[in-house]
């Protein structure tokens, strides 16, 4: 039946299937994938492309999975469809998780969004900033229907003041989320271990080792201790304040480990310079047959130890070019980066959506703006691959860290798809760098278009008025970030009724 009804589908991308039909299965903003999904119009539209990523094999992919649970979760008449789809896959990242949460929080029920919440937690991820905003948004909703009123007030204000810390800290502002921690127990809300787990990347980066094991002894006492999500922050807290054998101590007793464990734990060996033990455990991690990642790569093994894995590789596949190009401009060495880029091609292999991230986030972190521009130019041109969000980010960072802003906002004003939230704090994070307090204020109202909550823009402005001694304009913008998020219901009484 799918084959019959693909045909209208087809007939009408018939410019495009009139290529060569060669999908990716990596990236669903490579052609042929990109064009279905820009001219998917209906939920029966959606089940065909559904189907034809089934029948080429690449219904386990995360990224294609997550578009079609986005669109499910707008096109479909419930949000089934879009929780099917979450259900069957193996590997999830947060922004899957944050999808679905959004996709219930919008079109209900929303209390699935609360065990959703709690799920993605349980399952060793942590929230993020995105993804408070929907819970808190769920609470409400759950409170205007009077259900599980106690609980439900509770649970709002405990992720009300997470969402602050984490606003905060996942924002590199970690001296200013260490006083909401105090405030919220002074206010008589216990932190939970979500709480916890936000808190301890502060502790890690400000290297407050006492505050850090009072936080650890805090989630044993409330019975945490062998949660995942906490044990990979407080591996990689220990191995950030120099306490490799805590570390080590706590990597060994958890009996099952996910992958964001075993990469905490060797992150731990490469800021001690513990190479040789790094390299160790990667090696084990291979002997148990765990999969590794871009990040334990990438973001955890120096660029030196990850050439040397490299030039080891018997066969160096698009993964493997592209973990190397990453390590080496995560690293700072954005020469490298390229350089290693011209021999990947030299050599034939064809660089796919996730290479050109990793040679954009090179020139980035090297402020090579015209590289930038050229790589950008020629992975449409050259290759046909239409840039997908995370490359306009790279690139409108690229710019603002150059100082060229004002090219920075028009390339936005110019782009063929909705800029999110993503690329328009890369501009507002250059802003701050360049004291830029107008455009900034230009940015942040574009941002509160976007139908998001997110606390991250207020406190990136709320510090943009600070550094430029905007006093009052400070103060008015972290009261209405409080309100914002620790207000209770106006008018609502939580007195039983009958």
């Amino acid at each position: 039946m799918c084959a019959y009804s693909v045909r209208p589908l087809l007939r009408k991308l018939k410019p495009i299937t009139s290529a060569p039909f060669h999908f990716c299965p990596r990236s669903y903003h490579s052609l042929p994938f990109n064009y279905f999904f820009n001219s998917c119009s209906s939920f029966s539209d959606l089940k065909c492309i559904h189907a034809l990523i089934f029948q080429h094999g690449s219904n386990q992919n995360l990224l294609l999975s997550t578009k079609l649970v986005t669109l499910a979760s707008s096109m479909a008449p419930t949000m089934d469809y879009a929780r099917k789809l979450f259900d069957t896959m193996p590997k999830r990242d947060a922004f899957l998780w944050n999808t679905l949460i959004r996709g219930y929080a919008d079109r209900g029920p929303c209390h699935e969004a609360i065990v959703l919440y709690r799920n993605m937690h349980h399952s060793g991820l942590s929230p993020d900033n995105y993804t408070f905003p929907f819970v808190v948004r769920s609470c409400t909703v759950q409170l205007a229907l009077r259900e599980g009123k106690e609980c439900i007030v509770t649970l709002l204000n405990m992720v009300s003041w997470t969402a602050m810390i984490a606003g905060y800290v996942q924002n590199g502002f970690y001296k200013e989320g260490l006083p909401v921690l105090r405030d919220m127990v002074a206010s008589g809300t216990q932190p939970n271990v979500v709480t916890l787990v936000s808190i301890l990347p502060a502790c890690a980066s400000l290297t407050f080792l006492d505050l850090g094991k009072l936080i650890h002894g805090c989630g044993i006492k409330v019975g945490v201790d062998s949660d995942m999500a906490l044990m990979n922050a407080l591996i990689a807290f220990y191995g950030k304040c120099g306490n490799l054998d805590t570390a080590r101590s706590l990597f060994k007793g958890m009996v099952v480990r996910n992958l964001v464990l075993w990469n905490a734990m060797i992150g731990a060996y490469e800021q001690n310079n513990a190479g040789t033990d790094a390299i160790k455990l990667f090696c084990r991690m291979q002997t148990e047959n765990v999969e590794y990642d871009y990040i334990t790569i990438v973001s955890v093994i120096s660029a030196y130890l990850a050439k040397n894995v490299f030039q080891g590789l018997p066969h160096k596949s698009v993964v493997s070019w592209t973990s190397i190009i990453g390590a080496c401009a995560s690293h700072g060495h954005g020469d490298d980066a390229l350089m290693l880029f011209s021999m990947m091609k030299e050599q034939g292999t064809k660089p796919n959506s996730f290479t050109f991230t990793a040679v954009l986030t090179a020139c980035r972190h090297a402020d090579l703006v015209e590289e930038g521009r050229k790589h950008f130019e020629s992975m449409i041109k050259d290759y046909s691959i239409s840039p997908g969000i995370e490359h306009y980010a790279c690139m409108v960072d690229l710019l603002g860290r150059a100082g060229c802003l004002l090219e920075a906002y028009k390339f936005i004003e110019t782009m063929p798809v909705e800029p999110d939230a993503g690329v328009w704090g890369a501009l507002l994070s250059a802003c701050r760098i360049h004291g830029n307090v107008e455009l900034a204020e230009l940015v942040v109202a574009r941002l509160s278009r976007l139908d998001t909550q997110t606390v991250t823009s207020y406190v990136l402005m709320s510090n943009i008025y600070a550094e430029a001694s905007r006093w009052e304009d400070e103060a008015r913008l972290r009261n209405m970030m409080r309100k914002k998020l620790l207000k209770k219901l106006p008018g609502q009484s939580f007195v039983g009724v009958n």
